[in-house]
């Protein structure tokens, strides 16, 4: 099989009750993006059949490809994911919270404009809590690393290979999206956010909590403490 055009990595921790579904909605709606694509399942510390629903899909389709690790992690399963990656342009996203038409569109707009990273910007919540949360911790990050970006963990994230800063990313945990865009204005890379107004989820309920957001605000901040001061 030549490399395909795209790389789309899609982390799955605890998804098997969904991921076959929201992964038939994808490769439907990918068929009208006229270039070659792969899937890459990154099966993360689950507890449930997420892997074996994974490896029937591979099974039946070579555009699929599954990697299984037994640690969880969202930065740990990107940066997985990334890794194996065979296509010129990369994507990771989120497989619950992503829409296909979203991320059909995202890959369009990557072609469209090769030498710059296209992410997504959420436009709607789910909840007055959720959005207050994203909304501080977007002000801390922009103010703590000087970034434009106004939705800093949103997904999907596409980038050209050639970006090759992005594939040294080091973070195992939530932090590695902070640690993305971060990159992106250390090195100088082009970033086009795209509004997505999609709500709701594919499947499964949201694992934040205060004290996860907690520690989220608390990691931006041990990350900008981590940064070379020239750089800060």
């Amino acid at each position: 099989m030549n490399d395909p055009l795209f790389s789309i990595v899609l982390p799955v921790h605890n998804e098997g009750a969904y991921v076959e579904s929201v992964i038939g909605a994808y490769q439907k709606a990918l068929t009208q993006l006229g270039h070659s694509y792969e899937l890459v399942l990154v099966v993360n510390g689950c507890r449930d059949n997420s892997a074996e629903v994974c490896r029937q899909i591979a099974e039946r389709d070579t555009s699929v490809r599954v990697i299984e690790s037994e640690r969880g992690g969202w930065g740990l399963a990107v940066k997985l994911g990334l890794s194996a990656a065979r296509g010129s342009i990369l994507c990771y996203t989120n497989l619950a919270r992503t829409a296909p038409p979203d991320l059909l569109r995202h890959l369009l707009d990557a072609v469209a404009h090769p030498q710059v990273v296209v992410k997504a910007n959420r436009k709607v919540r789910d909840n007055w809590k959720r959005r207050l949360g994203g909304l501080l911790y977007n002000l801390e990050c922009r103010t703590l690393f000087d970034l434009s970006s106004w939705d800093v963990n949103g997904t999907p994230k596409v980038f050209p290979r050639t970006f090759e800063k992005l594939l040294g990313l080091t973070r195992d945990d939530d932090l590695i999206d902070a640690e993305f865009n971060l990159v992106c204005r250390r090195e100088g890379y082009p970033l086009l956010e795209v509004p997505v107004f999609s709500s709701g989820r594919q499947g499964g309920k949201s694992t934040t909590t205060v004290l996860s957001a907690l520690k989220m605000y608390w990691g931006a901040y041990s990350l900008w403490r981590e940064q070379p001061k020239q750089i800060r």
